[in-house]
This record gives C-alpha cells, sequence and structure tokens, in this order.
C-alpha cells in the first residue's frame, strides 16, 4: 500500500496554507494498492518533533474511500486531535522545521468502536493490515 498527495511530495515542504496558524486546510491524500480483506481506513496525522502531538485522527473511513480532496470533505468520523477539536490541526511548530507523518492504515473491520486519542495506537494496530506513510515537513 502507498500513499501520496498532490500538494507535497515525501520529505518536501508543504505549502504555509496548510498551516494551523493561516488557513489550517487539509492536504490532498490518495491511498493505492490496498491489500485483500481492507473493510475501512484510518489515518493519522503525528509531529514527532513536537513530542507526538496529534494533528489528524480519522477513523471508520469506508473501503471504497481512497482518497482525502485538499480541504475535504472528509470521510469518517474525526477525532479529537491534540489542539484539542474534532478534525484536521495543520503544522504549527514553535520553531525550525518539523516533520509530519500522515499514516493510513487498512483495517480488517468495517467500524472501530470507543476510539479516542488515548486508544486509536491500540485499536487500529490491532486491526491493521497494512500501513502506508507519507512525511510532509514544515518550517516557522
Amino acid at each position: 500500500m502507498k500513499i501520496i498527495s498532490n500538494d507535497f511530495k515525501n520529505n518536501e515542504l508543504m505549502d504555509k496554507k496548510f498551516s494551523y496558524r493561516t488557513q489550517n486546510i487539509s492536504p490532498h491524500l490518495k491511498w493505492e494498492d490496498v491489500p485483500a480483506g481492507t473493510k475501512s481506513f484510518a489515518l493519522l496525522c503525528i509531529d514527532p518533533d513536537g513530542g507526538d502531538w496529534i494533528h489528524w485522527l480519522i477513523i471508520n473511513i469506508p473501503a471504497n474511500i481512497k482518497e482525502i480532496p485538499q480541504g475535504g470533505p472528509v470521510p469518517g468520523e474525526e477525532l479529537e486531535n491534540d489542539f484539542r477539536k474534532a478534525g484536521y490541526g495543520g503544522p504549527s511548530p514553535p520553531s525550525g522545521t518539523h516533520r509530519y507523518f500522515f499514516r493510513v492504515y487498512a483495517l480488517k473491520t468495517d467500524n472501530l468502536k470507543g476510539v479516542n486519542k488515548s486508544s486509536f495506537n491500540k485499536k487500529v494496530k490491532e486491526n491493521a493490515i497494512a500501513t502506508a506513510e507519507i512525511i510532509g515537513l514544515f518550517k516557522k
């Protein structure tokens, strides 16, 4: 499985419009080569350079959806991020350049229940068939 974006290449800078402090628009994401048996997807965006700050969590993306357009609409259920809001919270590094890992998970279940930001990793890993990742960079 692989994930790509029309808005940035892997390990390249993201435009300022995706920043939390500007337009806070979610980037385009598309995943391909999905394994057989996939019943849904989950998505995570995390900043490991910011103490594993969670920027975006989505669960219960239907198996027939393999793309999120720039700015949405977002399929599935968006969970609370570390900005204490459900939905996308863009890059917002205090200084320097940070890496933003966008990970999509192919899951063997069509509905994750009772998931929040604390239980996301455990529940997703219990149900993951495959994972793909793209890294966007953002400089203050």
